[in-house]
């Protein structure tokens, strides 16, 4: 093998592992009411990517705290809130979510996060859908 193509090959396995690392990434969260006339689509961002972790294999070796899970987890957020069209009077018309500004690994906190991944698909609507730009 030429010194050249293993440099390459190295470049190109330590680029792809960069590519997939925790940023900020774009998702679109479904809100509805059961009180309003529609579902509204939010364009927003959350954390997502790979975080190194360790292979809990061995535990009985290594220490606890050298167990312990990373995920990709909000660094800096915002929360931004949309209104939900055609809400009666009554109904409080507003969601407020999260906007990721940056990400880290780290330890899952279930204060502000999601720590479960779920199989079910509940983001979806059954009313019909607006499209909220932010």
């Amino acid at each position: 093998m030429t010194p050249f193509f293993a440099m390459s090959l190295l470049f190109s396995l330590t680029f792809g592992q960069t590519a997939a690392l925790c940023a900020p990434s774009e998702y679109i969260i479904h809100v509805e009411k059961k009180e309003c006339a529609y579902c509204l689509a939010i364009n927003t961002t959350i954390c997502a990517g790979f975080c190194l972790t360790r292979d809990s294999n061995g535990k009985k070796l290594l220490l606890k705290s050298a167990l312990s899970q990373n995920v990709c987890t909000y660094k800096e957020m915002s929360y931004q809130t949309a209104l939900i069209p055609g809400c009666p009077h009554h109904t409080v018309p507003y969601y407020s979510y999260p906007v990721a500004l940056s990400c880290k690994c780290g330890k899952c906190n279930t204060d502000y996060s999601d720590c479960v991944h779920e199989k079910v698909r509940t983001n979806y609507c059954t009313k019909p859908q607006k499209l909220c730009k932010m």
